[in-house]
């Protein structure tokens, strides 16, 4: 395919400076359709440079004490922060994403995971206990692991990648990250500031390209310890399978099938904006979006007016445009694949009330080759359906009527996943009932997304395996030693 000039082109960054690939693959504008990028193809000879790159860094890197470290990591925040606009605008025609909201939640949050990570890190202590009858007093000690491989998704770009580099470079690991080939730029762009903010050559190490070449070869990599993975539970189940042979550290966040649990109690003027964001914020394309939403019968019919009467208030279009609420899904594979789902639903004999296929889409006229969907409320659908069991990661959610408290934890739970849940009651007593029924990771009560980076994130079942956060990471990038001293 001919390319003209303008196109952007990316190159791997290994070892401290960027280093062009033989061969490249087209990346998208998801709200015009048009290439608009090239991005390394790598595979196993640059996953080998970079791997090289990386270990070559380690000792250097693992011998600064936690305040040097802290101290780059800071350094790396405010560089980005100072660039935060340019940061957000391609944050945006990357993913899609609205401007608002990369300007708003992901960039703030790349810059915040550093600052957090940097300040972390120098609060961890050890422990020690003594056996006076032996003589003997023992303590821990904990070293970082080597080469961490990270392997981050295209929803949330840098917020994701910034989200496993800041932790496993603060505890004086090196890395060798592989973004999401559809959303590479933004990662790219950070490389350009690790030099400026002080981090040595070879400690952060970016390799671009596709899961099936790049990622594989970093997972089968012999001197790559610990593989961080977020994103789907079919490429973590490869990834299970192919570490298992170097039995490496495994940390995966997964998906989710979110359930919102309405009670008749529930402050609907608080509850409802919530859950039309939780539900439809960046496109749905977020592990955390509620798709399945249980309201009891008694506010039912109420709930699903103004539920609908809100969604529909939401505007779809030009991502760059800040009144627009919704932008493009990440690909015009994924936009089908979104939609089928709903056409599956209607031919099960559910009803969708508004958004595709219901609702009429006007779109610019420098869009209308865009991956963009409205807002989808699905009602009347069973409990097994897969719009009911599966993940869809669009702007889609399902509203379905409940009657009792033990009946709603039991179908809220009836799904293979277990990532995160709200629950909407004004009764203290059901709220923590409730919360602890839920087979969930994460449970918010009367909120969403309100996060504590101090705290454990992750999911049970299908959901994941490990948890992240500042003791949680800490403890994935670190091994930990017993010591043992007789005196």
């Amino acid at each position: 395919m001919a390319h003209s000039k303008a196109l952007l082109e990316l190159e791997n960054f290994i070892g401290g400076r960027f280093v062009p690939c033989s061969s490249y693959i087209d990346s998208y504008n998801p709200s015009t359709g048009d290439v608009y990028c090239r991005v390394p193809d790598s595979g196993k000879d640059e996953v080998e440079a970079a791997v090289k790159a990386a270990k070559d860094a380690f000792p250097v890197w693992s011998s600064k004490s936690p305040l040097e470290r802290s101290q780059i990591l800071n350094k790396l925040a405010d560089l980005i922060e100072h660039d935060l606009e340019a940061f957000a605008q391609a944050e945006s025609k990357d993913q899609g994403k609205t401007i608002t909201f990369a300007r708003t939640v992901d960039i703030p949050r790349a810059v915040h995971n550093f600052r957090f990570f940097a300040s972390s890190i120098l609060h961890h202590v050890t422990e020690c206990t003594e056996m006076p009858t032996m003589g003997c007093m023992h303590y821990t000690s904990r070293a970082p692991v080597g080469v961490a491989g990270l392997i981050s998704p295209w929803n949330l770009p840098l917020y994701l990648l910034t989200w496993k580099i800041a932790p496993a470079i603060a505890c004086g690991n090196t890395v060798v990250a592989k973004p999401s080939e559809m959303t590479s730029v933004t990662a790219w762009m950070m490389c350009k500031l690790l030099e400026k903010a002080g981090v040595p050559p070879g400690v952060v190490n970016v390799v671009f390209g596709t899961g099936a070449k790049a990622g594989e070869a970093l997972v089968c990599h012999p001197d790559v310890p610990l593989i961080s993975f977020t994103g789907s539970t079919l490429t973590a189940q490869r990834i299970t399978e192919k570490s298992a042979p170097h039995c490496k550290r495994l940390s995966l966040e997964l998906g989710g099938k979110n359930p919102a649990i309405v009670f008749n109690d529930a402050d609907l003027s608080q509850c409802i904006p919530t859950t039309v964001r939780s539900s439809f914020a960046n496109q749905g394309e977020i592990c955390l979006c509620t798709s399945r939403i249980f309201v009891q019968r008694g506010i039912y019919n109420e709930f699903l007016k103004r539920f609908v009467a809100e969604a529909k208030k939401w505007k779809t279009g030009n991502p760059s445009d800040p009144t627009v609420n919704v932008g493009a899904l990440i690909s015009k594979e994924h936009l089908e694949k979104v939609r089928n789902y709903v056409k599956k639903a209607q031919a099960e004999g559910a009803r969708v009330l508004c958004g595709e296929g219901v609702d009429p889409l006007a779109l610019p006229p420098g869009n209308q080759k865009g991956y963009f969907m409205l807002p989808t409320v699905i009602t009347e659908v069973k409990d097994e359906s897969c719009c009911m069991q599966e993940e869809i990661f669009g702007p889609v959610t399902c509203v379905v009527a409940f009657d009792t408290e033990e009946e709603v934890i039991k179908r809220a739970n009836g799904v293979k996943y277990g990532l995160a849940a709200t629950v909407w009651s004004g009764n203290v007593g059901r709220v923590h009932r409730v919360a602890h029924r839920l087979q969930s990771g994460l449970v918010w009560t009367n909120c969403w997304l309100v996060r504590d980076l101090n705290l454990p994130f992750g999911g049970m079942k299908a959901s994941g395996i490990g948890r992240e956060g500042a003791r949680d990471s800490y403890e994935f990038f670190t091994e930990v030693k017993t010591i043992t001293i007789k005196h």
